[in-house]
């Protein structure tokens, strides 16, 4: 958990008595989300349970100081919390509130797992390839997410060394070929890797912006899976190497040809698996009440939510949504959003840990007969 800032104002015994005393005597056991706010009234903290009262309990049981949950609760003047009918819809709308309120004792990213890691394209007149363990930007778009970190580290220097991207800083001053004067100083590399032929170079105007623009979208088009050419490259390179008789030149090639076959394949099965959760999914009320609840998820995004329907005109109006997806939907897109991107990684870290749900899941055409 964060530390504490300076304007946290701590709330005294009598008043985590008094949270715990609600709890108690109010809080639900049901499913549901929860919130807890400082003494402003800003939502620090959003949770999600099966249990609302269990699990905000044991926020008051948990062992002081060595517990997060035993010091979360001493940051907090007040708590709210709301059933919902489900698990699912509780974790749903968890995430939903996580992206719009940004509670700052909140971290995201790390419930999916820290061996996934995505490949984030920087924006600017020369972009690079980045690896992150969690889409947090909202502004930047990510592919992924790919199991095995170190071998999304090679694949993506790999492919970097191949087109010629910059890995450097971004406070590194850029200066494309266009850009130099016959009065300037000939200005040199930041780094080896122009010697060594795997960067452009657009720090020292040794390419002008449009091929620069052109590498990086090369990168783009791999990453969606959509072209080979860095493929074609490394083989060319490696064939070239063997040919000659260079025996560690060509190694140094089939490693990289290795490293760039695994990522084209780890791509194609990605867009397969995302393509894969494209359906209808049922959800029972498992908090006694009759709030079954229909999901219409495209590419593993909940883009619809309603009752289950129960009358012609119910049914009617949830099909009029999924056709109203189907004239959208063209594939899985090869990058998302952040906020995209936690979403699907909701619903495919939801569906791993609880396979038996595919059971309640239907196709489209279920719907539209």
């Amino acid at each position: 958990m964060p530390a504490l800032a300076l304007h946290d104002i701590l709330p005294g015994p009598a008043v985590l008595a008094a949270l715990k005393k609600r709890v108690q005597s109010t809080c639900p056991k049901s499913p549901g989300i929860y919130q807890l706010f400082d003494s402003v009234g800003t939502v620090i903290y959003v949770g999600k349970a099966k249990d609302l009262r269990a699990r905000l309990l044991s926020y008051f049981n948990a062992p002081w100081p060595e517990s997060k949950s035993a010091r979360l609760i001493r940051c907090a003047s007040d708590l709210a919390w709301r059933p919902l009918p489900s698990e699912f819809a509780a974790l749903l709308e968890e995430l939903r509130l996580i992206q719009r309120l940004h509670p700052r004792y909140n971290v995201t990213g790390t419930r999916y797992g820290s061996s996934m890691a995505f490949v984030r394209m920087t924006k600017g007149p020369a972009p690079k390839l980045t690896i992150t363990d969690s889409p947090k930007d909202t502004g930047s778009l990510y592919y992924g997410p790919f199991r095995g970190r170190s071998y999304t580290q090679d694949a993506v220097k790999t492919l970097a060394d191949l087109l010629g991207l910059r890995d450097c800083a971004d406070h590194v001053p850029l200066t494309f070929a266009e850009q130099a004067s016959l009065f300037d100083a000939v200005l040199q590399p930041h780094c080896i890797r122009h010697d060594l032929g795997n960067c452009l170079g657009p720090c020292a105007g040794r390419v002008t912006a449009e091929r620069y623009r052109e590498a990086a979208a090369a990168a783009v088009q791999f990453l969606g899976g959509i072209a080979v050419h860095p493929l074609d490259k490394a083989l060319n390179s490696m064939a070239d190497a063997s040919d000659a008789a260079e025996y560690e030149r060509a190694a140094y090639w089939k490693k990289k040809f290795d490293a760039i076959v695994w990522m084209f394949g780890a791509i194609a099965r990605l867009r397969a698996a995302i393509e894969a959760l494209s359906f209808v999914y049922e959800v029972k009320d498992t908090s006694g009440g009759s709030d079954d609840r229909v999901y219409l998820f495209s590419n593993g995004i909940v883009r619809a939510e309603a009752g289950t329907p129960r009358t012609p005109i119910e049914r009617q109006a949830f099909a009029a949504q999924i056709e109203r997806q189907l004239a959208q939907d063209a594939g899985a897109p090869a990058c998302r959003g952040g906020q995209e991107m936690t979403q699907l990684l909701l619903a495919m870290s939801w569906f791993r840990q609880h396979p038996e749900e595919y059971e309640s899941t239907s196709p489209y055409r279920k719907w539209l007969n």
